[in-house]
């Protein structure tokens, strides 16, 4: 049996939404892999050194997998690699974060010590691969984000109504005030239009996206984080869901979205166009475009067969990355 230690933020039971260690790491157990997972301390400090010790601990693991991303996280991944290096541990950064390629630009050296010396780099897109690749990087492997689709149930929605749900952390990389501005422009044309915005607060963005609804005098339903399982029950009631980061990868609430038959409108940044192809499997605007969404939304409601298209086509896209065609890709890595 091989021995993993994974370190990332395991922040989901401190109010914050999953992510993929969260997922990852019970999917591996299922398969037969003994995974140690850190860390769940809320202070970063505390959870950089959290995560050090867990590597000095556990030296004698097979493999260390590193969560990586490209904002302040990068850090625990720069330390926590160059700790393995030392100890001769096999490490895999995992990629995250449409923004990692900027990091690749701004600390060119870091980086070169980080995925020049990793065991393997597992990236969840080809849009990440490629840029690594334009960085010299190219020991880059490919694992798709996955879900369980058969927990996902797919509804084809024959009508459409100006239901609009939008589902990530309240963050300023992922814009959304562009949300209100676009449920704006919409209740304009109609009245009748309902948005639902689902995710915890990461910046302060709740709290003035909030603000910015109440001065424009618009009836926006702000839940909080919500479970898994509570935010896919609600998203019954929507009919569109839309995406209006500036910066993104392979988002899993995108996939979640194609999966439960909600067709997408995007912004098109990152990853996202090697995520579905527009007009065929969802809509994709320019970044910060209000009005490129509006219109895309109102395409949605005026041609509902071209709507019901796109979500079956979405829907098998996404049926690739079904856990059980996934995992074979991890086994391999872990070999």
């Amino acid at each position: 049996m091989k021995k993993l230690l994974y370190i990332g933020n395991k922040l989901s039971e401190k109010g914050y939404n999953a992510t993929t260690i969260d997922t990852l790491s019970f999917q591996l157990e299922k398969i037969g892999y003994q995974v140690v997972a850190v860390s769940s301390l809320k202070n970063p400090l505390l959870r950089i050194l959290d995560m050090l010790f867990s590597i000095i601990k556990n030296r004698k693991f097979d493999y260390l997998l590193i969560d990586t991303y490209s904002t302040s996280a990068f850090w625990y991944a720069f330390f926590a690699s160059q700790l393995a290096r030392g100890l001769k541990i096999k490490y895999i950064p995992i990629l995250h974060g449409g923004n990692l390629p900027n990091r690749l630009k701004k600390n060119p050296k870091l980086s070169q010590l980080i995925f020049n010396n990793a065991y393997k780099n597992v990236a969840p897109s080809n849009y990440l691969i490629e840029r690594f690749i334009e960085e010299g990087f190219y020991n880059v492997f490919f694992i798709p984000n996955t879900i369980e689709i058969q927990k996902y149930h797919f509804k084809l929605r024959t009508t459409i109504q100006p239901k609009l749900l939008w589902v990530r952390a309240f963050a300023s990389i992922y814009n959304p005030k562009m949300a209100v501005d676009v449920f704006s422009e919409i209740k304009k044309k109609y009245p009748l239009a309902q948005l639902c915005m689902i995710g915890p607060d990461k910046d302060g963005s709740l709290e003035s996206t909030k603000k910015y609804a109440s001065e424009k005098e618009l009836d926006v339903t702000f839940t909080g984080k919500l479970s898994k399982e509570e935010w896919i029950s609600l998203s019954e009631n929507y009919d569109i869901f839309i995406n209006t980061t500036h910066f993104d990868n392979t988002p899993i609430s995108i996939i979640e979205a194609m999966a439960l038959g909600l067709p997408i409108v995007s912004t098109k940044v990152g990853g996202i166009p090697y995520l579905f192809s527009d007009q065929k499997e969802g809509l994709m605007v320019s970044d910060d475009s209000v009005d490129q969404m509006v219109e895309a939304i109102c395409f949605l409601l005026s041609y509902p067969k071209k709507a019901s298209q796109i979500s079956i086509q979405a829907r098998q896209k996404v049926e690739s990355f079904d856990w059980e065609k996934v995992q074979e890709h991890w086994k391999n890595v872990i070999a």
